[in-house]
């Protein structure tokens, strides 16, 4: 199985959504170039939360870009998604991977280089930066990290570190730039009136930044 690609990796908020199905949305955005796709509903019931699940593993299919389901691995086994995301205080990593199939992908969530190099120790396949930035989003963060502390944490491990929290075409290079391997965007796309442009926009951006530094090798 390949290594999934992280790159413009789309983190669902129906609040943001303008009304619109999350299902539409992550349609749109994956036609725009997004990635990987992660389904986070923090306020509705378990059978609500599957049948999302279920509509959107049934948009991918076929498109080869993995569902990830946040917190819930209930949710994520029962829908056949391709893995779950992990925050510090949700179910332990050993205990999801017990649990989990064989090849499935587990990320989890990272506030400080500390928590980057338990995760990577503990056999998580990527750690999700959060906060790069300040977002409205999510409230119940740690302080932003900010780009040294990006740079940080990625230089203390050798998994992705997708970067999370206000992120936008406007500062996708200075993250790349610090050592994301991906841009985990929300409301940039989510709250956009075409998710699909906005992806392509985000899309185009990641692809530039990284041939320039190809060339520049």
């Amino acid at each position: 199985m390949a290594p999934a690609d992280y790159s413009l990796y789309l983190v669902t908020d129906r609040s943001l959504s303008r009304g619109r199905p999350t299902a539409e949305i992550v349609r749109q955005a994956v036609q725009g170039g997004v990635t990987c796709v992660q389904l986070r509903e923090k306020s509705c019931g378990t059978r609500e939360f599957l049948e999302e699940a279920r509509a959107l593993k049934a948009v991918l299919a076929g498109t080869g870009v993995p569902l990830i389901i946040n917190d819930r691995l209930d949710v994520a086994l029962a829908a056949g998604a391709d893995g779950v995301h992990l925050g510090q205080r949700d179910m332990p990593l050993a205990e999801a991977r017990r649990l989990a199939p064989s090849g499935w992908i587990i990320g989890v969530s990272a506030e400080s280089v500390a928590d980057a190099v338990q995760a990577e120790r503990e056999g998580a396949d990527y750690v999700g930066a959060s906060p790069v930035f300040a977002t409205p989003t999510k409230t119940d963060t740690a302080p932003p990290l900010g780009l040294d502390g990006l740079r940080a944490l990625c230089a203390a491990v050798r998994i992705p570190v997708v970067a999370i929290g206000g992120l936008h075409a406007g500062n996708a290079h200075d993250v790349v730039c610090a050592g994301a391997a991906g841009l985990a965007v929300v409301s940039a796309i989510v709250a956009a009136e075409s998710p699909h442009a906005a992806a392509a926009e985000l899309r185009r951006a990641i692809q530039g930044i990284r041939k320039g530094h190809s060339e520049n090798v």
